[in-house]
C-alpha cells in the first residue's frame, strides 16, 4: 500500500469513519487516488487544479485503454474527494461540478488548420530564452503528437537528436519511440544552445524544458502558454483545449493519407478505435472542400 497525501489520507479515513464504505469499496477509492496522485505533477497540485486539468486526466485514461466504466468511478471519486476539500477549507472552490462523466468520443476532436498551427508556432519571440523554450516545446509537440504531460516530463535521457527520436514511455511501461523531425530538432538545439543554461541559471535538471525555477513545468503552466500565444496568433483561445496540437499532429497525419495504425502507433493509443475518430476529421475536412470548391456542392 502506497503511501498518499496526509490529506487524502484524511479524505479516505473520513470516508471510513462517517460514510461506512465497504473495505472493497474503500479499497477501490484509495487505488483510484493513487492513480490520480501518480499523474500530479507535484503532491499538493490537486489544491489548484482546475476543470481542464481534471477533464484532461479523465480524456487520457481514455486514450490509455481504460474502460469508461473505470474512467466513471474515477470521477465519482473525484468529485467526492474535491467536496471534502472544498468542505473542509482546503480548496475556495470545487472544480468538479462542471466535469461530464466520460465517453468515448463521439465528436470531433477540436483541432486547429495547417496555416492556424504555422501562426501558432511562429508566436513565440526566440530572442527571449523562455519564449525559445517554449517555440522548441510547441515545435515538438506538433511534430510527435505528445500528450502534454508527456511533453513537460520528457527526460534529456530519452531525448536523442543524433537518432531524430524521442522516447515515451506510457501506461504500463509500454514505451514508443517517436521521430521529432528536422525543425523540431533545430529549435531543441536552438534552445540548448542559447535558452537552457540561462533558465537553469546554474541549477541542474533532468527535464528538457524546465522552468524558470529549474524544476519540471506543470501541464497547467505549458496550457496557459499556449492560450498566451493563441491569442497573439489571432486564435480563439476559448475553442482550444491542452491537446490541440496533438489533435493537429493526428488529423493533419491523416488528411495527408497517413495509415491509421502508424498514427495509433505515434499517439501511443492502445485500441485503434480511439485513433479511427480522425478519421472523421479527415471525411469532415474533404466534405468541407466539396462544398466549397464543388459546383453542385
Amino acid at each position: 500500500m502506497k503511501n498518499l497525501d496526509p490529506i487524502i489520507e484524511q479524505f479516505l479515513e473520513t470516508l471510513w469513519q462517517e460514510h461506512g464504505l465497504s473495505k472493497n469499496t474503500s479499497a477501490s477509492y484509495r487505488l483510484d487516488l493513487e492513480s490520480f496522485s501518480e499523474w500530479l505533477p507535484t503532491p499538493k497540485a490537486f489544491l489548484t487544479l482546475d476543470h481542464f486539468d481534471l477533464q484532461s486526466f479523465l480524456g487520457e485514461r481514455l486514450e490509455q485503454g481504460y474502460k469508461v466504466t473505470s474512467s466513471a468511478r474515477m470521477l465519482s471519486c473525484l468529485r467526492k474527494f474535491f467536496r471534502f476539500l472544498y468542505t473542509e477549507n482546503y480548496r475556495q472552490d470545487d472544480p468538479t461540478l462542471t466535469l461530464t462523466s466520460p465517453r468515448k468520443p463521439a465528436h470531433l476532436p477540436k483541432s486547429l488548420s495547417e496555416e492556424q498551427v504555422m501562426d501558432l508556432l511562429d508566436s513565440p519571440n526566440t530572442l527571449d530564452p523562455v519564449e525559445l523554450r517554449d517555440k522548441a516545446m510547441l515545435e515538438l509537440l506538433y511534430a510527435t503528437g505528445l500528450r502534454v504531460s508527456e511533453l513537460v516530463s520528457l527526460s534529456i535521457d530519452n531525448l536523442s537528436l543524433r537518432q531524430g527520436v524521442v522516447r515515451v514511455v506510457g501506461k504500463g511501461d509500454k514505451e514508443r519511440l517517436v521521430p521529432i523531425g528536422e525543425e523540431a530538432g533545430y529549435w531543441i538545439q536552438e534552445f540548448f544552445r542559447y535558452g537552457r543554461a540561462i533558465l537553469l541559471n546554474n541549477l541542474q535538471s533532468d527535464v528538457v524544458f524546465p522552468s524558470r525555477r529549474g524544476q519540471q513545468m506543470t501541464r497547467q503552466t505549458f496550457w496557459h502558454r499556449i492560450k498566451h500565444y493563441a491569442v497573439l496568433a489571432g486564435i480563439d483561445s476559448e475553442k482550444l483545449s491542452p491537446h490541440v496540437l496533438r489533435h493537429a499532429f493526428a488529423t493533419h497525419l491523416v488528411n495527408h493519407g497517413a495509415d491509421l495504425r502508424v498514427v495509433q502507433m505515434l499517439l501511443g493509443h492502445s485500441d485503434l478505435s480511439t485513433t479511427q475518430i480522425y478519421t472523421h476529421v479527415a471525411k469532415a475536412r474533404l466534405k468541407s472542400l466539396h462544398q466549397q470548391f464543388h459546383p453542385r456542392g
